[in-house]
């Protein structure tokens, strides 16, 4: 399994960076690779992404939800096997820090090959840049998702 950790910290209060988060449909906005995500129902997403070309598609289950604290998940299923937390911490009344850790397991010698070269790990921290201009510009989230679930 290959590990990716970045954080960015963003210039809107907590509430409002993981009430974003949780708006999986809006990833398209700010995650490059990602083409589409559709929500199935409050726990489970579909997902299609291209990466380098190769178009896959996979289901994510959350695992783990609090409102302004944490975001976890895994596959469930297609053809990409990892799973991930994002984690939201204030760092003021109108900053906070959001830290994204993804284990996945790279498939085929081109995945291989850019995982050891940090090309996924680039990828993660432009999307969490992406992710900061795009918040910060709006200054408020596209929607919120406030429901909690325990793993």
């Amino acid at each position: 399994m290959a590990q990716i950790i970045e954080t960015v910290d963003v210039d809107v209060p907590v509430r409002v960076a993981y009430d974003q988060w949780t708006q999986f449909e809006s990833f398209p906005d700010f995650l490059e690779e990602v083409v589409s995500i559709t929500q199935v129902d409050d726990t489970r997403n579909h997902w299609v992404v291209e990466v380098g070309g190769v178009r896959r598609e996979f289901d994510t289950e959350i695992t783990e939800q609090h409102p302004d604290d944490r975001v976890a998940w895994r596959s469930v299923g297609g053809e990409t096997a990892h799973a991930g937390v994002v984690s939201f911490h204030r760092l003021s009344d109108d900053s906070s820090r959001v830290t994204v850790q993804i284990d996945w397991k790279p498939e085929g010698l081109a995945e291989m090959v850019g995982s050891m070269a940090g090309l996924a790990s680039h990828a993660v921290r432009k999307d969490l840049d992406n992710f900061k201009d795009f918040i910060e510009n709006r200054r408020t989230a596209t929607g919120a998702w406030r429901g909690d679930v325990d793993a």
